[in-house]
């Protein structure tokens, strides 16, 4: 199996270092339409996932210690999650933050508060380069991460920077939970908050900003930051009551001074005396039930390198150390990083060899305090391998990579970059670990001491960590293809479970562009990155089977790719010198391109299979004769930032670009002469992305899809009338960061969408409107007894509120709808409602079924959720029927 390249981290990193530091796109070519509308109320959509399950790198675990299975999970691109045990699935936390807080989706640190376990923190920010033109933040909450406030630091964190697995850098002290510490990177020291979290300060007395660089040499800021203070442990023994913790380490990225200590509550600090130097120390441990703080050591930042490391042992009461590596330093080639204790079994540690890429990560156990190991994995004899594991992946099999390499590797891995890894301080026999794809874990962990083999299984479900390149949805076929960062892409048979394996065939380590024939739909073609090539492949089944093309000389990534709307031609874009090239067939033999520059973005039109179109620098480009020839058409169009175009179906020359820049011009332009002219949409302040989906009932034209800035409000909008109104679909709570990169409509079903984030995966919404998702119909009236509701409040603020309902059919017959009435006995009312669609008159209120879950099998159930608003009390409503009969309460 071949490694990641960088995984959901770099492929975020590419998207927005290069996006949203301050360029995107320009001005018009023909003078401004009338301007475009926004209608006053938002259609109802309902929002979520196209599951892929994991995708990208976790590098951090959070356990509370008081509460069991409170459990919190950090993304170094795609924000934070909490555990839902009941359904056994991740629940998003921070899809609220929006397009100009982009950076506040890479979380560095979390932290959970052991004294009110409602109470949880996270670190924010992406990058502290010009990357991410924001500064970092903590954000807290009081209800589990279900809604947030901000502090604004002054400085800039790194969620996905060099070192992003050590940690964790934010701490909540176990007994005076006002206080929290923040280890700062970049050199801004460690810093205190003594208001939970609401204002920060510098600790002055602490002097070690932490001055290790990955890379100095590096100009670009990314390796070349200091890495700072990296984690803080408390020593819970040493405070009682309400009274602040007198123990503290600090671990500072620094290889000659890398732990401190403070005996009075931070006041004053003193470096460990006798500690080992010569490597960086990724985490600090504490077991105060034996007394120890162990440290995981690696000679690199990571998450990706290191080529040494130690593991060592604290005596705190001694002051004594002792090196307890698992394996001799001779026999070292990777850093140790994940670093966890068995809070019920003083004395029982674990540890992971996180840069160990070949031939799979280690993991190490010790239950006598570091004084002998077993590892998960032996050698029998050379190559053959011994696990004390078994990998079970069938709800996530695409995690082999479609790989069967030789011995001694296996498919698939037990990992890479395991920096995050925990054993329940509940549950000694429950383990999970990170991976820079997925989370991994165990309920047979135990076994391990009796030498019994134990099963490893993803536990992922509901994290959705990609970086979303390009999404294409055919109007036959699979509903929707996609091209993803690190893990290549995927052929979306059923939204809603997931795909058996990405591309292979080649496997792209991340697929930059797709496109089918528009009359051909099984006709696909695809480029990405791989080392050393092939960079295009080609299918004529929908997708389900690949094959590689040629590739001309100079081609080094990507780019774009277009084919033609009968599938019998193509035009390639590569990254490097190579050019613009065409090709009949199926890329086995390409011919220069001649009028347009290398680089180009270029698209086919999607009915005329002879014409293509190209993009670069202002310019709007047009062949044709099958891509071989190119003259240029429009100018004066966007000439900085990023700019994306695309042809509607069944119209030939009808085009729509958006992009431009924020200090330019920006925004959306419409051509129906080839790219001839252009004319800009005015009222569209700016825009990223443009698609199409089926046209809305009685409408002709097909509906229009952008990530864009109207109205100045930022969201998802929907145009039904050829761009002349629009609707934002989406809502505050429903923003995912950054959605520049694709959007796409579904050309079989009206309202349905899909949206590209940069870590957040694929999201798609449906609407509730007439004509919508897949229909159903009331379920009559059904007898006494024949559901059960449950109401929650999930998150509650002054005057408003939100809450998920589930409807459970407890008859012996299935439902094809249902609509569930309800009164609000404090005269509350309901604002937005998604996954149904609402009605009624002030306090009464009805919710019927969307056109996609009607069906509700006997025994199954069905959930909504919606916002509303309240004065004076919120009390549950005591009484719900469906079909004029009384629902029982849940």
């Amino acid at each position: 199996m071949r490694r990641p390249r960088f995984l959901a981290g770099l492929a975020g990193l590419a998207l927005t270092g290069g996006l949203l530091a301050g360029a995107l796109p320009a001005g018009a070519a023909e003078p401004d339409a009338a301007p475009a509308r926004t209608q006053a109320a938002a259609a109802s959509y309902s929002w979520k996932n196209v599951r892929v399950d994991g995708g990208g790198f976790v590098p951090g675990l959070v356990f509370n210690r008081t509460e069991k299975n409170l459990l919190y999970a950090r993304t170094d691109i795609g924000g934070a999650y909490r555990w839902d045990q009941a359904g056994s699935a991740w629940v998003p936390l921070l899809d609220h933050i929006g397009w100009d807080d982009w950076g506040h989706t890479g979380v560095v640190s979390l932290a959970s508060d052991t004294a009110d376990p409602d109470r949880v923190y996270a670190a924010v920010g992406t990058y502290t380069n010009d990357w991410d033109p924001g500064t970092g933040a903590v954000l807290r909450s009081a209800d589990r991460g279900a809604t947030w406030q901000r502090a604004d630091l002054p400085f800039k964190l790194g969620g996905n920077m060099p070192g992003r697995g050590m940690g964790e850098r934010l701490a909540v002290d176990p007994h005076d939970n006002r206080i929290l510490y923040l280890g700062a990177p970049s050199g801004n020291g460690l810093w205190r908050s003594t208001d939970s979290g609401a204002t920060w300060a510098k600790v002055t007395s602490f002097t070690n900003p932490g001055g290790y660089q990955q890379d100095p040499s590096d100009t670009s800021g990314y390796n070349s930051d200091e890495q700072g203070i990296v984690w803080v442990t408390f020593d819970e023994s040493t405070g009682a009551g309400a009274t602040a913790t007198k123990t503290i380490y600090v671990g500072v990225g620094d290889k000659e001074n890398a732990v401190y200590r403070s005996t009075d509550a931070g006041a004053t600090w003193t470096r460990l005396a006798g500690q080992p130097t010569g490597y960086l120390a990724h985490k600090g441990v504490l077991d105060a039930g034996n007394g120890y703080l162990y440290l995981a050591y690696s000679d690199t930042a990571g998450p990706y390198d290191g080529g040494k490391g130690k593991v060592h042992r604290y005596a705190t009461a001694t002051g004594e150390w002792k090196d307890i590596t698992p394996v001799a330093e001779a026999d070292t080639y990777h850093g140790f990083s994940g670093l966890t204790v068995d809070r019920q079994h003083p004395g029982t540690v674990m540890v992971s060899a996180y840069s160990s890429w070949w031939p799979d990560t280690q993991l190490f156990r010790t239950t006598d305090s570091g004084t002998t190991w077993t590892r998960a994995w032996d050698y029998s004899a050379y190559p053959t391998r011994s696990n004390r594991y078994t990998m079970d992946v069938s709800s996530v099999p695409w995690l082999t990579w479609g790989g069967d390499p030789a011995p001694p590797e296996q498919a698939p891995k037990l990992g890479w970059m395991t920096e995050a890894l925990e054993i329940d301080p509940f549950d000694s026999d429950r383990m999970l670990y990170g991976t820079g794809a997925t989370v991994y874990g165990t309920t047979e962990l135990t076994r391990w001491d009796t030498n019994t083999n134990f099963t490893i299984r993803p536990m992922v479900k509901g994290l959705e960590e990609t970086a979303v390149l390009d999404l294409v949805s055919p109007p036959s076929g699979a509903p929707l293809i996609s091209a993803l960062g690190d893990v290549g892409g995927f052929r979306h048979t059923d939204l809603g479970a997931v795909p058996p394996m990405m591309f292979t065939a080649p496997n792209f380590t991340s697929t930059t562009s797709l496109d089918y024939a528009e009359t051909k739909p099984d006709v696909l073609a695809r480029s990405g990155h791989l080392d050393g090539g092939p960079r295009v492949a080609f299918s004529t089944d929908n997708g389900a089977h690949w094959f590689a093309g040629q590739e001309p000389a100079g081609v080094t990534g990507g780019g774009t790719v277009a084919a033609a709307a009968d599938g019998g031609r193509f035009v390639w874009s590569p990254e490097g010198t190579a050019g613009v090239h065409a090709a009949t067939g199926y890329g086995t033999s390409w011919t220069p391109s001649a009028g347009i520059p290398a680089g180009a973005t270029v698209e086919s039109d999607r009915v005329d299979p002879k014409t293509f179109y190209g993009f670069h620098g202002g310019t709007f480009y047009a062949s044709a004769d099958g891509g071989l020839t190119f003259t240029a058409k429009a100018t004066g169009l966007p000439a900085k930032g990023n700019v994306r175009f695309k042809a509607v179906p069944g119209r030939k020359g009808d085009i729509w670009l958006a992009g431009g820049a924020p200090d330019a011009s920006y925004g959306l332009w419409h051509s129906t002469d080839g790219g001839a002219t252009f004319t800009k949409v005015s009222g569209v302040d700016q825009a990223d992305a443009v698609g199409f989906g089926k046209a809305a009932p009685n409408a002709s034209y097909p509906a229009l899809y952008s990530s864009a800035k109207i109205g100045g409000v930022r969201g998802i909008f929907r145009s039904t009338d050829a761009g002349a109104t629009w609707v934002r679909i989406n809502d505050d709570a429903h923003q995912w960061g950054w959605t520049g990169a694709t959007i796409t409509g579904d050309p079989r079903v009206y309202g349905r969408v899909y949206v590209a984030t940069n870590g957040r995966g694929i999201i798609y919404g449906d609407t509730s409107e007439s004509g919508g998702g897949d229909g159903g119909t009331d379920p009559g009236t059904p007898p006494a007894g024949a559901c059960k509701v449950a109401y929650r409040i999930t998150n509650q603020w002054q005057g408003g509120f939100q809450a998920d309902v589930t409807v459970t059919n407890t008859s012996a017959t299935a439902w094809t709808g249902w609509t569930l009435g309800w009164t609000f006995p404090a005269g509350q009312t309901v604002g937005q409602m998604w996954n149904a669609t609402p009605a009624g008159t002030g306090s009464a209120v009805t919710a019927k079924n969307a056109g996609w879950n009607g069906a509700v099998a006997a025994g199954g159930s069905v959930s909504f959720g919606f916002t509303g608003s309240w004065t004076g009390s919120n009390p549950v409503p005591a009484v719900f029927t469906l079909g004029g009969a009384t629902c029982s309460a849940a």
